[in-house]
């Protein structure tokens, strides 16, 4: 059993535009993907690119660098306790606000690909910032503007905005436990991540009913032995950051909701402990809010009119604001003191039996029992109180044994708490960051922490240009083939996630337990066995010694395909040991697929719906590459003999950096015939005599399926195009060794 036991399963590889009209324009609908749902959308790949960033030119570590984030805090604090008329604060404090904010930016994130998180302020753009959970975040952020005005590109919205949350804890007496910069902003939305089958019209009212629904993404119901959330997906509910507040389905079922709380936060990387202490941490501030019944609140920032300037959820109450206010519908603060860090959350939580009432809006929530507890003092009015409120997410840390043992312990013992607190904000907010050399700015915290995957620090310079040369040397005299070497190398190199920055050759964890145990690496482990004998007579790590010896397999079957080429290689890398890999979170990084290595797990059809080459093209995205370098990357691969499992690959010289995998691929000679009834693998037959001359999986036949992918490959296919495509792959190759290399390059 793992520490995220309900995940065993999961982590055993079972799952996870003449006329005189003008009808439209650039991106109008229909679009390529009106018309064919199905299609892979390779342009994906170049989401994001430098055209769209007005500061890709540049060096945002340099700009962080000139902050002096003393006064651009002291800034922040007095922003914070400074309210404005137009979105005036509750208690005279805009910390609680500006909390949620920075805990919606960072709570997005999830541990099956990594993706979401702070990292690139996407709260910024749809469909994240039009969530129904995320209701006046956008009023936040605008609220900010000043300050990120005058700061200007010295500091990205996303560090702003967790260093936001940060200023807004440390005001109400909570010590942080330390704030990193260098998060980058995107520049456009992200239209690719799977945020779940469930369908929103956005162009319908904005009710609690529309926005929020999880009939696809579960099988199951809580308390059944096949209840399951379906992957990548760490929110319980469609437009949520984690579950429904009301409980699953708004079921007011506090055991229930303990359920849904366990599995999204352990799908987001906390465990009980962190989850415990975010839950009890978070609701120790502020109030929420649920005057209005959400089906009055106009259409989120996306749907929202012209002269609403990018700002949604228009409330037609009153002021629409302060006390008319409306989020998710649920009115009232957990403490009587919310803005003080202090015990009393839990206090109350234990201190009070509780009833279910409903809230203006008519949510579900929680009210005390006895009328004589205490109230918490409204938020605009002097001198008026109100009753507290929990939500049935907070019973549920009541009511669950495992969650209710750990808030006892924190009510016994405040220090222990306000640490674990400390922590697992410091984790929420930096979880997507990457390794600790991508950390920014003075309050970096010393310690290395298990989420981080901590490195050993160098005990000896990077190997010089002459121990290079003897090491490649000694790697060849192994007698370990060409086919081999490169496949340890980039087997090594390709668990790099481009959306946490996890992954990757450096700490040679392919050696280390779980890599070295997954089937798609079986290969790889009597070369890295041969492999490190050499690197301890060399004196090198291991871990670039399996990086280097790739490299040696690249030059060596290039110079037998005729072309001399010197492939890039950087030392410097070190070695991880056993202890600093958290195996548990790791094995999340397993492949149910890997085009690359041309490995399909058995009984994928059974565990998703999603196609091989859907996977191919995810991970792909998670390497950062570009259609052409997907199409290079993978024409070499199959080249050097690549498959996982040493089987043919559409080559008769493997070891020869050939473009002969191309040339099959789009040959009119051949014709595929399926060999499977689901159309996995393939025969390639030649068209006159009906013999068939090689075999193939989907991974394969996407090159020239495809057409985006074929157009390039026809590139390398073509006479003279073997020059480029050994070039191009080459670079390809250096991307993926060095995509994980933040020591020495920019992150």
């Amino acid at each position: 059993m793992t520490q995220y036991a309900e995940y065993d399963d999961v982590l055993e590889g079972k799952c996870p535009f003449g006329g005189n009209t003008l009808g439209g324009a650039q991106t109008s609908a229909p679009t390529l993907s009106d018309w064919y749902p199905q299609r892979l959308r390779v342009e994906q790949l170049h989401r994001d690119g430098a055209a769209a960033n007005p500061l890709s030119d540049e060096d945002y570590a340099a700009a962080f660098a000139t902050i002096d984030l003393p006064a651009l805090k002291a800034e922040i604090k007095q922003f914070l306790t400074t309210s404005v008329p137009w979105w005036p604060s509750d208690y005279g404090n805009y910390g609680p606000q500006m909390i949620r904010m920075a805990w919606h930016s960072a709570g997005t994130y999830r541990i099956a690909d990594g993706r979401g998180g702070a990292g690139q302020a996407m709260q910024r753009f749809a469909p994240i910032s039009s969530w129904w959970d995320n209701g006046n975040t956008d009023k936040s952020r605008r609220l900010l503007w000043p300050i990120k005005q005058r700061y200007g590109a010295a500091i990205s919205w996303a560090d702003l905005m967790v260093l936001t949350g940060n200023c807004a804890l440390e005001i109400m007496g909570f010590p942080t436990y330390g704030f990193a910069g260098g998060r980058r902003d995107a520049w456009e939305a992200d239209d690719a991540t799977y945020w779940g089958p469930e369908h929103i019209d956005m162009t319908a009212p904005s009710s609690y009913d529309d926005m929020v629904n999880r009939d696809q993404r579960w099988t199951g119901k809580p308390g059944d032995a096949d209840y399951e959330l379906q992957q990548p997906l760490a929110a319980s509910h469609q437009a949520l950051i984690y579950v429904n507040p009301e409980g699953p389905e708004a079921n007011g079922d506090p055991a229930a909701s303990a359920v849904d709380i366990r599995i999204t936060f352990g799908r987001m990387a906390m465990d009980d402990e962190e989850t415990v202490a975010l839950i009890a941490g978070g609701h120790a501030f502020g109030k929420s809010h649920g005057q209005v019944a959400a089906d009055r609140i106009g259409a989120p920032p996306e749907n929202a009119p012209m002269e609403a300037m990018g700002l949604g959820w228009h409330n037609p109450q009153g002021a629409g604001n302060g006390a008319d206010t409306m989020t998710n519908g649920i009115e009232g603060s957990w403490t009587q003191t919310p803005t003080t860090w202090d015990n009393t959350y839990l206090e109350n939580l234990f201190g009070h039996e509780w009833e279910q009432t409903r809230s203006p809006a008519g949510a579900l929530q929680w009210t005390p029992v006895d009328p004589g507890a205490p109230r918490t003092p409204d938020a605009h009015l002097p001198g008026v109180e109100h009753p507290l409120m929990m939500m049935t997410s907070d019973i549920a840390l009541k009511v669950d044994p495992v969650y209710r043992e750990i808030c006892q312990r924190f009510l016994a013992d405040f220090d222990a708490f306000t640490l674990a607190f400390s922590k697992a904000w410091y984790k929420l907010t930096h979880r997507d960051m990457g390794p600790k050399a991508r950390y920014l700015g003075p309050e970096v915290p010393a310690d290395d922490l298990p989420w981080q995957d901590p490195l050993p620090a160098p005990t000896a310079a990077p190997l010089g240009a002459d121990a290079v040369t003897r090491l490649a040397q000694a790697i060849r005299d192994t007698g370990l083939s060409t086919s081999d070497l490169a496949y340890t190398a980039f087997s090594s190199a390709v668990t790099y996630r481009d959306s946490d920055k996890r992954g990757g050759a450096n700490g040679a964890r392919l050696a280390l337990a779980p890599q070295k145990d997954w089937v798609v690496n079986r290969r790889t482990v009597p070369v890295v066995a041969a492999l490190r004998a050499v690197a301890e007579q060399a004196g090198a790590s291991l871990a670039d010694t399996i990086v280097l010896a790739g490299c040696v397999a690249v030059e060596d079957a290039a110079r037998a395909a005729g072309h001399e080429v010197q492939v890039p290689f950087t030392p410097g890398r070190v070695d991880a040991t056993q202890e600093q890999t958290d195996v548990p979170t790791f094995e999340w990084l397993a492949p149910l697929a890997d085009g690359f290595r041309n490995y399909t797990q058995p009984d994928l059809t059974e565990v998703t719906p999603v196609s091989p080459e859907q996977l191919f093209l995810d991970k792909a995205d998670l390497l950062g590459l570009t259609a052409p370098e997907w199409v290079a990357l993978t024409g070499g691969l199959r080249a050097l003999g690549g498959n996982h499992d040493g089987s043919p690959t559409l080559t008769d010289r493997v070891g020869v950096l050939s473009t002969d995998f191309f040339t099959t691929v789009l040959s009119p000679d051949l014709q595929w015939r399926k060999l499977d009834e689901a159309g996995t693998r393939f025969a390639l037959d030649d068209r006159d005599s009906g013999e068939q001359v090689h075999a193939a999986t989907r991974h394969d036949l996407v090159f020239g399926a495809n057409a985006q992918l074929r157009a390039v490959a026809e590139v390398y296919a073509s006479r003279g195009g073997e020059a480029r495509f050994v070039r191009d792959f080459v670079a390809a190759w250096d991307k993926v060794m060095m995509a994980d290399r933040y020591d020495v390059r920019a992150g």
